[in-house]
């Protein structure tokens, strides 16, 4: 028999694996000539910045005029994207305005080719300013100011630059993001180029300080809503633990203005003052007048009370950053060298989110790009090279990096990346250096942790306990916890003991319950001291134990699940059990409670075993969940119960759980909000004594309804948009193919124009879902806040009236922290939640402000009770009322 193939198979495999070989697979890649020009740029420092400005200024000149678009691109790239250079940026683009020597004598005949590429720079610039790119036009104005010093640019134009900045302040109805972006661009330009152009004109400076003093002032009730140490009885106040963004920037510029900005050449460096100035010869550039270009909303899907289509912004607050350390350990934002070292360490956690690696490795560098004295030397760095000038602040670089990246973290109300982003830029910093960066992060946990009790916000409590616990788990969940032993004597509600079992639950998530409790020192493993759950995290069927009553109906119908029985045939079987149910009972039990129970119990039991499990059931028995819920509210709720008692032992797949059941739309946002005020997870509710509260579970409860209302509402707002535009085209198609002549399309238009428009099916549809998806976003906001008022300012004849939270919001009472008990602790929590909640929804609080403020809040107006006045007041600061 013949084996023989009718390919070559293997041997022409190898035959190219041959050929493959034959070629040096090392050899360079060409790489063109203004890629190369581009790189060298770019690559400026990688040993020596000053060094290196020479011969990185001759590559350039290499090619002329012709290199002009390539060294521009550079230099808008470096710019933007390596901010830390700008000041060496400046060092080369002032050589290349010096004339060649054997060139001199021809100066006058045309530009040089720095100004050039300063021309070309500046379409670059007018572009991100186009399309209010604002971190890019931030920075190119760094750049334009170092060149303003370096006598390259005329003060007058960069003064004109900077009030075109300012302006934008005086904008009616201007929002905080714009106003807050635009006086951050001309505040940080000033700082820079301030001592030119207080030389020129100090009214403009004197303007601009002003200008930027009075947009600051009309911030102050926002302020009081975004502070990280809340102080609920006191007004807005500046906090020694945190700093706004920009009163530090403001408090720089009176700092720099009463010295004429010298201390300015103490904070940024300046290598290109080292040069001669140039020739006289050569003009200095005027920077084009420009005009800030209107703001780009960003749209959500809403409606308004008026119940028309609405388009609204996203709000931005004020930004405060956390201190973990003194001004003699991490730069003080205040001082004008601090502000510098502190505003490009952020600027790079931004740029760098794409590459933590990159990132970790080039702040663990930064010094190399400060002025000598800035911080203090690495143990076995060589001495540094230039004395001169010095700083002497010698701040701690490791401190300083892990108070950057952890204040960047636990911004109000929410950071600029995800919080994985920051977890793994810290580890990335722990590794490349261990022996110097642990205790920075150690003394940071600890600071933290001390100010819990000092009045943390509850959003950055449990952000910082969600911190804790992933960057334990890249150590081997090594932390000392015998430190804090003594505070097992705190109230059990204290933010302390609130933080250790939260953050033991994040540890258990991300390892297993034994590898977490063998972490822990002795005191903290009985189940009394309230550290440990009682047992690891797994599913609890109530009905598993023989002696439990309705053991035998469940087991019947969890065997017909196993089964994989059709849905009706279960349904049927709900139906027998029940009428045998009625036919026994005496009366006092709801026996369609019952039901529902046992028939989501054991749907969660057969798809507990994984997670594909649990959604294989839920899809398989969608029919059997709709018909439980179909009765109305009651049903629903006690759907939502029997999940909570279920996974009661893992609070995670509640929320998971409850989730999946508003994606298939068993229930509505609105029910888990009702839901988790009522009965919630973290705490014993529902019953006729107590106050009701929130904990941080139940917020996350509340959070996945709120954002899943107000997700449908977007998706079903870009679909209307969608289908509209796409009929509109349809018809302009339609019109643009008529055979008729131009005047006859006219009349036919202005005929056209009584006649109704009428909507597609597909239309017609879309925007009946976005009305309906509408009023359950409206429903859902309104339940929550509703809620809170009966958590906060409740009626005092209501059963569940909480004195405790008129306590907190008073002074006196404040002082006496020490001796608050559960129900003291508990209020303050719910307390803080109310407030994430008003300013994370703001915009959309603020598009229902009208509706939800008279039926909800009117009956406070004028009130004396403490806790009502500071309900509503929290209200009017987020819907821009106060």
């Amino acid at each position: 028999m013949s084996y023989e193939r009718p390919y070559r198979g293997g041997g022409r495999r190898r035959q190219q694996r041959d050929d493959y070989d034959r070629h040096d697979r090392r050899q360079e890649v060409y790489e063109p000539p203004e890629q190369k020009l581009r790189s060298a740029i770019l690559r400026l420092g990688e040993v020596d910045p000053v060094e290196e400005l020479s011969r990185v200024a001759n590559q350039i000149r290499e090619g002329g005029s012709t290199n002009v678009p390539a060294a521009s691109e550079g230099f808008r790239i470096g710019v933007t994207e390596q901010p830390y250079k700008i000041p060496y940026y400046t060092a080369l683009l002032h050589i290349l305005h010096e004339p060649e020597a054997e060139k001199e004598a021809s100066t006058s005949d045309g530009p040089t080719l720095g100004k050039q590429i300063l021309e070309d720079f500046w379409k670059g610039f007018q572009a991100f300013l186009d399309k209010l790119a604002w971190r890019e036009t931030r920075l190119c104005i760094h750049f334009f100011a170092h060149l303003t010093v370096a006598r390259i640019i005329s003060a007058h134009s960069m003064a004109s630059l900077l009030q075109s900045f300012i302006a934008v302040l005086d904008e009616f109805g201007v929002s905080q993001s714009r106003a807050k972006r635009a006086a951050m661009c001309a505040a940080e330009g000033l700082m820079i180029a301030g001592q030119v152009l207080k030389e020129d004109s100090a009214t403009n400076v004197i303007d601009i300080i002003s200008a930027i003093q009075i947009y600051i002032d009309t911030t102050a009730p926002s302020k009081w809503l975004v502070q990280p140490m809340v102080r609920l009885h006191s007004q807005p106040h500046a906090l020694e633990s945190a700093d706004e963004l920009m009163e530090t920037a403001l408090a720089v510029l009176k700092t720099l203005n009463s010295s004429d900005f010298a201390e300015s050449s103490n904070s940024y460096p300046q290598p290109y003052l080292d040069f001669a100035p140039l020739p006289p010869g050569i003009t200095l550039f005027d920077l084009p007048s420009v005009l800030v270009p209107p703001e780009v909303i960003e749209l959500d899907g809403l409606s308004s009370d008026s119940g028309e289509d609405v388009q609204i912004k996203r709000e931005e607050w004020p930004e405060f950053y956390i201190r973990l350390f003194d001004n003699d350990v991490s730069p003080d934002p205040t001082s004008p060298a601090g502000y510098a070292v502190r505003s490009t360490l952020i600027d790079m956690v931004d740029i760098f989110e794409v590459n933590r690696k990159e990132c970790a490795r080039l702040l663990l560098e930064f010094p190399k790009w400060t002025l000598p004295g800035t911080f203090k030397p690495r143990p076995g760095a060589p001495a540094e090279s230039h004395p001169e000038p010095v700083v002497g602040k010698d701040w701690q670089l490791e401190s300083t990096l892990i108070e950057i990246c952890l204040g960047a973290l636990l911004v109000l109300p929410q950071s600029a990346h995800n919080t994985i982003y920051y977890v793994a830029l810290i580890t990335e910093i722990c590794k490349l250096s261990p022996s110097t960066v642990g205790p920075a992060v150690g003394k940071s946990i600890r600071r933290l942790y001390n100010a819990l009790a000092d009045g943390l916000d509850v959003e950055l409590a449990r952000r910082f306990a969600e911190w804790f616990a992933m960057h334990m788990s890249n150590f081997g969940f090594q932390w000392v916890w015998k430190e804090w032993i003594p505070d097992l004597a705190l109230a059990i509600k204290h933010p302390k003991r609130v933080f250790m079992r939260r953050a033991v639950e994040f540890e258990i998530r991300l390892a297993y319950f034994e590898r977490i409790l063998k972490t822990l020192p002795e005191q903290m493993q009985p189940e009394d001291a309230h550290v440990m759950p009682e047992h690891a995290p797994g599913p609890e069927y109530e009905y598993d134990d023989p002696l439990r009553p309705y053991h035998d109906s469940a087991q019947s119908v969890l065997n017909l699940l196993r089964g994989r029985a059709k849905p009706e045939d279960v349904i049927a079987l709900l139906d027998t059990i029940k009428n045998t149910l009625s036919e026994t009972s005496d009366g006092d039990v709801n026996i369609d409670s019952v039901i529902r129970s046992i028939a989501v119990q054991s749907l969660l039991h057969i798809g507990s075993r994984s997670f594909s499990h649990f959604l294989n059931a839920i899809e398989r028995y969608l029919p059997l969940l709709r018909s439980l819920a179909a009765p109305g509210d009651e049903a629903r709720l006690d759907i939502l119960t029997a999940c909570s008692i279920f996974w009661k032992r893992n609070r995670q797949m509640i929320a998971i759980v409850f989730d999946k059941l508003m994606q298939y739309q068993i229930v509505n946002p609105t029910d888990v909000v009702g839901w988790t005020f009522n009965y919630g997870v973290g705490n014993e509710r529902g019953s006729s004594s107590g106050p009701l509260s929130l904990n941080a579970h139940d917020w996350d409860l509340l959070k996945g309804a709120l954002d899943k209302a107000n997700g449908r509402v977007v998706v079903a707002r870009r679909r209307v948009t969608a289908l509209r535009k796409e009929e509109d085209d349809t018809r302009a198609r339609v019109r643009a193919s008529d055979g008729a002549d131009v005047t006859s399309m006219e009349v036919d238009a202005d005929a056209n124009q009584d006649d109704p428009t009428v909507d597609s099916p597909a239309l017609t549809s879309a925007l009946k879902a976005f009305a309906s998806l509408t009023r359950e976003q409206k429903a859902a906001l309104s339940r929550t806040l509703t809620g809170f008022i009966d958590c906060l300012a409740p009626l005092a004849s209501d059963r569940h009236a909480n004195p405790a939270s008129r306590d907190v919001v008073q002074e006196k009472k404040w002082h006496n922290r020490a001796n608050w008990g559960q129900d003291e602790w508990n209020a303050w929590e719910t307390w803080g939640w109310y407030r994430h909640f008003c300013r994370a929804y703001a915009p959309y609080l603020r598009n229902y402000a009208t509706t939800l403020g008279t039926v909800s809040l009117v009956k406070f107006e004028g009130t004396t009770d403490p806790a009502a006045a500071l309900l509503l007041r929290t209200w009017n600061v987020a819907t821009g009322q106060d």
